[in-house]
C-alpha cells in the first residue's frame, strides 16, 4: 500500500517518573536465583535492558496516553476541536468497556464530532492505528487524527515476581517462560496525522506492508489470572525465530510495495524486545545496525509504545533529519509483522 496525501505532524511522549533497574528486580528475586543457582545479572545480560520506567501506583492507561496526547497536540499547533478521529492503541486498557479512547477524549477536550475507538494488536497496535488513520485521510473521510498509547507494565511485572517467588516447582527450564515479562516497561506516546491537502507538514507516510504468521499464536499468551493477577507465558527462543521469519517475508513485501531498496533507508525504528532479537533481525534482513536507533537499554520493551516513542526520541535528538527515509519495523505476538515507510 502506498499513500499520497498522508502527513505526520508531531509526536508527543511521556516517560514515567520511576526508573527501575534490572538489578533491582533481581534483588527481589534473590531467593529464586539462589534456589535455581542462577547468576546475578542474567536479566540484563540476556535482554540488554539496564532499566525500565514505571508509573506511580494507580496510573491508568488513559491518563498516561492523555499526557502524551496533550504534548502532541501542543507541538502540532492543532486545536483539539479540529481532531476528527482519536484512536487508543495500547495493550493495556482502563477497562473492558467503554473504550479507553473515550477517557482520553474527555481529558483532552477533543471535538464531539470525532470518531473514537480502541485498536488492540499486542505490540503493533500503534502501527495499525497509523494505517487506519492513513486510510481515512487518503479517502478524505477525515482531515486529521490523533493516535495515543499508554502502557502500564507495573501489574504484570509485580504479578510475575510474586508468582516466581511463590512457585517452588519452577525449574531452570520452566522459569524461562516468565523472564520476558520482566523486560516490560511503561510509557506513553501520541502522534498527530493530517491530510496534506489541508496542511502539508513535509513529513509523509509513504506506505506499508503486513504479514501474519498465526500458526505460532501460542508462543506468547497472557491475561488476567483470578488468583495471581496478570501473567504471561512466552517461549522467547521459538518466538524469536518465528518472529524474524515472519518479518523477513514482510520486509520483502515492504520493499516491493514502496519500490525502495534497503540501501535507500537512512534510519530504522523498531519494536524492541531484546538485544538478541535486534541482532538476528538485522542479520536476517541484511541491514546495517548503525542505522538503527534504539531506546531498549533505558526503556525496555514498552509494548505498542516502543517503536513510535523510539522514533519520537530519535527526531528529538536529531537522528532523523529532513530528507531522510525511515522504516518502522514491527513484530508482535500473534505472530504479526507490520512495516511502515516514512519520508521525513
Amino acid at each position: 500500500m502506498q499513500y499520497t496525501h498522508v502527513c505526520l505532524n508531531s509526536f508527543g511522549y511521556e516517560l514515567p517518573p520511576n526508573q527501575v533497574a534490572s538489578a533491582q528486580l533481581e534483588e527481589r528475586l534473590a531467593p529464586v536465583y539462589e534456589r535455581l543457582k542462577l547468576p546475578p545479572g542474567r536479566l540484563e545480560l540476556m535482554s540488554g535492558i539496564r532499566t525500565r520506567r514505571f508509573w506511580n501506583p494507580g496510573t491508568r492507561p488513559s491518563e498516561a496516553a492523555a499526557l502524551a496526547g496533550k504534548k502532541a497536540l501542543e507541538a502540532s499547533g492543532v486545536d483539539p476541536a479540529g481532531i476528527d478521529c482519536l484512536i487508543f492503541t495500547s495493550v493495556c486498557r482502563d477497562m473492558m468497556e467503554p473504550a479507553t479512547a473515550s477517557f482520553v477524549h474527555r481529558s483532552l477536550g477533543i471535538s464531539k464530532q470525532c470518531h473514537i475507538f480502541d485498536i488492540s494488536n499486542a505490540c503493533l497496535g500503534f502501527l495499525n492505528g497509523m494505517i487506519v488513520l492513513a486510510d481515512m485521510i487518503e479517502l478524505g473521510r477525515i482531515r486529521r487524527g490523533l493516535l495515543v498509547a499508554g502502557e502500564t507494565a507495573e501489574d504484570l511485572v509485580e504479578s510475575t515476581i510474586l508468582h516466581m517467588l511463590s512457585d517452588e516447582t519452577l525449574t531452570r527450564k520452566s522459569i524461562k517462560q516468565l523472564f520476558a515479562s520482566l523486560t516490560i516497561g511503561s510509557g506513553a506516546v501520541a502522534l498527530v496525522m493530517e491530510d496534506a491537502r489541508v496542511h502539508d507538514t513535509g513529513h509523509y507516510l509513504a506506505g506499508s506492508a503486513c504479514r501474519a504468521g498465526t500458526d505460532y499464536n501460542d508462543l506468547c499468551q497472557g491475561g488476567q489470572n483470578a488468583e495471581q493477577g496478570i501473567l504471561m507465558s512466552t517461549d522467547s527462543e521459538v518466538l524469536l525465530e518465528k518472529g524474524v521469519e515472519t518479518a523477513a517475508l514482510c520486509w520483502r513485501d515492504f520493499l516491493a510495495n514502496l519500490d525502495w531498496s534497503r540501501e535507500s533507508i537512512d534510519r530504522f525504528f523498531c519494536h524492541q524486545v531484546g538485544r538478541a532479537h535486534a541482532r538476528l533481525l538485522f542479520k536476517t534482513l541484511g541491514l546495517e545496525p548503525d542505522r538503527n536507533f534504539e531506546t531498549l537499554a533505558e526503556l525496555g520493551n514498552i509494548g505498542s509504545v516502543a517503536a513510535p516513542i523510539t522514533m519520537a526520541m530519535g527526531i528529538e535528538r536529531g537522528v532523523l533529519r529532513s530528507g531522510d527515509r525511515a522504516a518502522m519495523l514491527g513484530i508482535g505476538s500473534g505472530i504479526n509483522s507490520l512495516m511502515l515507510g516514512v519520508e521525513w
